[in-house]
């Protein structure tokens, strides 16, 4: 956690720099926006509840899945010079551990690959050369593939299921044009709010069904190009 911090702080200051060196290029309706970034994927999957349980889970169980870091794009258009609508495309994987109840580090979902659909509105400002913007949209997660964890299957787990899920995100960040050639560099910051079922199977039999919570930070920062 602390690195991805110094990087985003590295990342405001590397913003901050270029926005005095570089005039600003004006936003107008009908621009479209390509943002290629670099992104943290910070989730937290806490178990929310238990709903089903045959083997008798240890008391206080919890879990917590791994961050991830990748590349994603970002398509953006520009309804009017200061509101505008985006998306993302990218896929991230995960495990499943254990935090308590069990050995820390115990795999208990594995692989887990996820498509976080997204689609913001953002409003944006004008700071001097800066433009900061806000945002707030709905997300549907996609899990594309999942395993069992290696914990699971000496215990007769045969197959595991994460469930798709609607929810909420926030949205902030800044963009810097570099020039007035539609070249720029962004920072981005989303907060999902947004869950999965997991659920374990030996053979047909339903044994475990909890509720987590990912709820992820997804911390972005690139270069972008405007047209």
């Amino acid at each position: 956690m602390k690195s991805v911090f110094a990087i985003a702080h590295l990342g405001f200051v590397g913003v901050a720099i270029a926005a005095m060196a570089s005039p600003a290029s004006a936003q107008e309706a009908g621009d479209v926006q390509i943002k290629l970034l670099g992104t943290a994927v910070l989730p937290d999957g806490e178990i929310d509840a238990v709903n089903v349980d045959l083997v008798g889970l240890p008391a206080g169980t919890d879990t917590a899945a791994n961050d991830n870091y990748v590349p994603t794009v970002a398509v953006e258009y520009f309804v009017t010079d200061t509101f505008s609508i985006e998306t993302i495309a990218g896929t991230t994987q995960h495990d499943v551990d254990a935090v308590s109840g069990f050995a820390a580090g115990t795999e208990l979902v594995s692989d887990a690959l996820l498509l976080p659909a997204t689609v913001t509105v953002k409003a944006h400002f004008d700071a001097g050369g800066v433009k900061p913007y806000v945002g707030v949209g709905g997300a549907y997660f996609i899990w594309l593939s999942d395993d069992p964890g290696a914990a699971t299957i000496p215990l007769g787990v045969t197959d595991t299921e994460l469930s798709d899920e609607f929810g909420f995100v926030l949205q902030a960040g800044a963009d810097v044009p570099l020039g007035d050639k539609g070249f720029g560099l962004t920072i981005d910051a989303k907060r999902y709010f947004i869950g999965t079922t997991a659920r374990w199977f030996a053979g047909d039999t339903l044994v475990i069904e909890t509720d987590h919570d990912l709820d992820p930070w997804v911390l972005s920062a690139g270069i972008t190009y405007r047209f």
